[in-house]
Parts: structure tokens; sequence; C-alpha cells
């Protein structure tokens, strides 16, 4: 069998060329000439998959490794009859881990706050659940869930009332509840003086130009965006107002991006109706050089000062700012086309390792705070 598959997926040929032949393109200009004889097609959320990419092919199956799956028609490929999967939950801690970070690198201790999440699924469920079990006043607004899935619902203008606001929202345009520009002016004008509004879901969920309107106004509002309306080619004026931006990649953990391979894998496997061959396990060692340390003096016994330093040394989010507003700068001056350094800034993104990769060596933390680091995910000695 043929299966074509986005260049950027890690491991694809070490999973899926136990099941055949592996092309590799970029995900973003894949062609119906490309995709034609292919029997399956394995693509990341850059790649539509519709119609006009598959009409006249072989596929019969496509798997995105991703946890989003509006970029597939999934009215078209159900009515082709080509089965589709995709990986939920795959990148969930990943994108967690990235609101954490963000959260130290603005210097925003989460712990008294009222935290407000607005979808709660597999990274907003997640992301509720270790704020929890770290004490967290906690508010989520999800029109998909019940009281009985998750007790922390409330209203989405109780959500907006909150200190910080972070969404994790697909994107919907159709149905009871759309998701479509569900943040506009009035939304954004509700929030308090002060708050943080982070996105990790989908971009057009806020609507962009709102956004920038408001924050030419209002400059108490303190933005995190990693997705943006639309990509690649997103406001370069907005993102000189956000405090922190990225190009998507709040997902884009190592370890994130492993799991929705195999994930895949061992759908298109289900559907060739034989046993997975390969696991991550096999095929990924152990980290070397997980070793982390902190100045214990220095964080005098405050567990958020801690937990700067250890996500710090793990993840380096100011990075991944710097180097978006690097090709923003490169653009303005016409040595780049942005939307190609956008998608170069995703197809090369540094390897960053998930923070249950690393052990902490604390000898003063108490056990209480020993157990709060663990809900992060960090391996605490």
């Amino acid at each position: 069998m043929k299966i074509v598959a986005d260049e950027n997926i890690p491991l694809v040929e070490a999973f899926f060329s136990r099941l055949g032949e592996v092309v590799r393109l970029p995900g973003r200009v894949m062609t119906a000439a490309d995709v034609r004889d292919a029997d399956a097609l394995i693509v990341r959320s850059v790649t539509k998959v519709n119609p006009t990419l598959l009409d006249g092919s072989n596929v019969k199956f496509v798997g995105t490794c991703t946890i989003g799956v509006d970029h597939l028609d999934q009215a078209y490929l159900d009515s082709k009859s080509i089965r589709w999967a995709s990986a939920p939950g795959c990148n969930a801690n990943s994108v967690v881990e990235y609101v954490y970070a963000a959260l130290c690198h603005l210097n925003i201790n989460w712990l008294p706050v009222k935290f407000g999440i607005i979808g709660c699924g597999n990274v907003g469920g997640l992301l509720c659940q270790r704020l929890k079990a770290q004490g967290v006043d906690v508010r989520c607004y999800d029109p998909n869930l019940t009281s009985a899935q998750n007790p922390d619902l409330t209203s989405l203008d109780d959500v907006l009332a909150c200190d910080v606001i972070s969404m994790h929202t697909p994107l919907v345009t159709t149905g009871d509840h759309p998701s479509f520009h569900l943040i506009g002016h009035r939304e954004l004008q509700q929030l308090k003086k002060g708050a943080v509004l982070i996105n990790c879901g989908r971009g057009a969920v806020i609507d962009n130009q709102a956004l920038l309107e408001v924050l030419q106004s209002r400059t108490d509002l303190r933005v995190v965006l990693d997705v943006w309306e639309p990509e690649p080619d997103i406001s370069l004026e907005l993102l000189d107002k956000v405090l922190l931006g990225s190009p998507h990649i709040a997902g884009y953990s190592y370890d994130g991006k492993l799991n929705g391979t195999e994930m895949i894998y061992q759908s298109l496997c289900q559907h060739l109706n034989i046993a997975p061959q390969a696991s991550l396990a096999e095929l990924v060692p152990p980290l070397e050089n997980n070793q982390l340390r902190i100045d214990e003096k220095k964080s005098a016994g405050d567990i958020f000062e801690i937990a700067k330093q250890l996500i710090r040394q793990v993840y380096d989010i100011e990075a991944d700012d710097a180097r978006l507003r690097d090709i923003a700068r490169d653009a303005i001056a016409g040595r780049i086309h942005f939307g190609e350094g956008f998608d170069g800034l995703r197809k090369f993104y540094p390897k960053r390792r998930e923070f249950h990769n690393y052990q902490v060596h604390l000898e003063s933390v108490t056990q209480a705070d020993k157990q709060w680091l663990q809900v992060l995910g960090f391996c605490c000695v």
C-alpha cells in the first residue's frame, strides 16, 4: 500500500513503513496529484482534506495526528466511505504545559486567582483537573457538557469575569453551539482590568479584528495567543499588541507529536485489521540529561518561584515568542514572506520534551510541595 504523510510528523516512517511505502510531503501544499494513487493519507492540521484534495483518488483512510478535526471535511469523507481518525488528547498535556509556561513568563501566580476555562474537552479538562489539584478556584464554560460531567460549569459571563481566562475550544461553525467568533467586542470589553486572556484552541474563536481594536484602547489586558485568524498570514499589528505570541505550537511538544503518530498508526492498523507491530516504548529511548535542580535559597520555599525555575529550565517559551517576532520584522523589511516563515517555525520547531521526562532534586521542600510539583508532571526525588 502507498501512504502519503505530512513530512512534519515524527517517526512517520518508523511506524508506517511497516505497512507499506511512505511518501513524505509538505502538509500545507499537498495537491490532488500528490495523493491520487495513495491508499492512506496521514496529515496534521495544516492540510485541508476535502473534495478538492481527494476526488478521484484511491484514498480509503485519512488520519490526522492532531486533536482538532476542523480541517477534515467529515461529511465528504463519510459520504465516500473513507474511514478517518484523529488523535484526541494526544497533545493535551503539551498544551497544558504551554499555559503554565506562559503564566510563569508573565510572572502570574495562578494559585490565588479565579481561573476561567473556555472549552473543557481533553485539553481544558486536563488543565481544570491540574489546577484544582493545586487548590485553584476554577470556573468552566462548555455548552457541550453537563454539570454531571463537569461540576465547575458556569456561564460564559462568569468565566469572562475571572482573572485568567484560558481558551481551548475547537472551531465549530454549525449546530447549536458554534464557536466561531465566540469572543467578540462585547465579550472582550467585559474582561476585568488587568485580566489575562490565553488562546491555545483555534484562532477564529476570538474575533481577531475585534481583539486588535480593543487592545488599542485597553492596554491593561494581557493577551497570549498561540492561534490566530487567519493562519499563517496573521495580523502583525495584533502580534505587536499581545504580550506573548507563538506560531500554533502549544501542542508541539515532541511527546505530543509522538503520541499522535502512534494513535493514528494504531487506527490504520485497525482499519487494515492487523495487529500493530510498533510502539513508542520500543522506538523512543529515555531522555538523557534529565536532571533538574533549583536554587532553594532563592525560592525561599515559595512554590510558585520553584515552579518558575523548573519550567524555565525545561521550556523556553520566550524563545518561541522571539522567533515569531523575528519573522515579523523580516517580513516587514521585505526579506521573507511572513506566512512561509510562520510555517517554517512550525516545521523546524525545536524538540521540546514534556515535564514528566525530568527528575527534580529537592532537599528542603515539603512533601506537600513535592506533590504539588508532581501535579505539574515533574518527577520529584
